[in-house]
């Protein structure tokens, strides 16, 4: 028995080493994905705390997570455990989201001593398939704002550096010919890339019909992008556009 309890110990330590991959000069540890996600299956005493607002909690959530919404901290604190030395993960919307930082810190000023900032959040945690809550509103049809092929031509002709064009279809798809400009982050991996797209910019994605670029422009909303529009690439053909290939 004590053998099994050494393991154990050494199993969840281990586990604890390889999902810390950073230390934060303000205090707290980051923790990535899988990293969350092997604590989580090991049945460490670990308490994960969603700091977006209410509305974002109720549409879905990491399972067993409680909500504290760092803007109403007062109300909801008390929801912490009573032991300052427990482990406690923050996460909200994605590495640009800044809500669980703020929680974090606001946890260590009341002298919470073991916290994690579960950085890649709820989108991506939701894109690799692990345990999620979902509420009603959950597959609620959400409005998407397209762009027309010459609206976008002409957008493109323009010189303009405020706007990225993103290829959401597989990276085969991509090389056999894509809107010319375009970068390629595929929709099934797109929320745990999207780091690289600028909030100041208004993001254009493609695919080839418009359910893939669908599924991208909804990660886009929920990372907190705001000037987010979609085409559609067989439209882009059809309209005579240039077809840019490798």
């Amino acid at each position: 028995m004590r053998k099994k309890k050494v393991l154990f110990a050494f199993i969840f330590w281990a586990v604890m080493a390889a999902s810390v991959f950073a230390k934060s000069i303000e205090g707290y540890r980051v923790i990535d994905t899988n990293g969350l996600k092997n604590l989580l299956d090991s049945g460490a005493q670990i308490t994960v705390v969603d700091a977006r607002n209410p509305e974002e909690y109720q549409e879905v959530h990491i399972k067993g997570a409680i909500n504290i919404p760092v803007k109403q901290w007062d109300t909801y604190v008390s929801h912490l455990p009573a032991d300052k030395s427990a482990k406690i993960v923050f996460y909200c919307n994605g590495v640009k989201c800044g809500k669980s930082k703020k929680a974090a810190k606001k946890a260590m000023e009341i002298g919470y001593e073991n916290i994690f900032v579960y950085a890649e959040g709820m989108p991506v945690w939701e894109e690799k398939g692990f345990p999620i809550y979902t509420g009603p509103d959950y597959e609620k049809r959400i409005e998407t704002i397209t762009i027309s092929p010459g609206d976008l031509n002409a957008l493109m002709k323009s010189g303009a550096d405020t706007f990225t064009v993103v290829d959401v279809r597989d990276p085969e798809e991509f090389q056999e010919g894509r809107i010319p400009g375009s970068i390629n982050i595929p929709v099934a991996t797109f929320a745990s890339q999207s780091s690289v797209l600028d909030k100041k910019k208004r993001i254009i994605v493609y695919c080839n019909s418009g359910g893939r670029s669908y599924s991208a422009y909804r990660k886009l909303m929920k990372l907190g992008y705001k000037n987010i529009n979609q085409a559609v690439f067989a439209d882009w053909k059809e309209a005579g556009m240039e077809v840019a290939k490798l």
